[in-house]
């Protein structure tokens, strides 16, 4: 199973609950090809099922349409293609830190007159 990660535009997370089994999926917009579709592409990802509940829960952070990046296993699916399933989200930007106070340094001393 290989690793990797994307940045994707973030359209939103889903969870859905049908008996005792529970589907989780991840949704993100891409470029548009242009011949089927215009705007932007949208494109969903499973969810893994130990991970569901802390990315479906992450999905409330983001506004829409934000840059995040998406951590996926792919997983060998069936006519020798790949399964995605979305194992974390984060935001691409850095978390903004609240700024410290500005310091306030005090004025230099002046150097003393020098007389020859």
């Amino acid at each position: 199973m290989a690793r990797s990660t994307m940045e994707v535009a973030f359209l939103g997370t889903q969870m859905t609950q049908v008996d005792d089994a529970k589907y989780a999926k991840i949704f993100y917009g891409d470029e548009p090809d242009g011949k089927t579709e215009h705007g932007l592409s949208i494109i969903g990802m499973a969810i893994a099922d130990d991970a569901a509940e802390e990315v479906f829960a992450a999905g409330a952070n983001f506004e829409p349409l934000q840059l995040v990046r998406i951590t996926f296993d792919v997983a060998r699916g069936g006519q020798n293609k790949g399964k995605n399933l979305a194992l974390h989200i984060e935001s691409v930007k850095p978390q903004a830190t609240t700024p410290a106070s500005p310091q306030t340094s005090a004025p230099a001393a002046k150097p003393a007159d020098a007389k020859a």
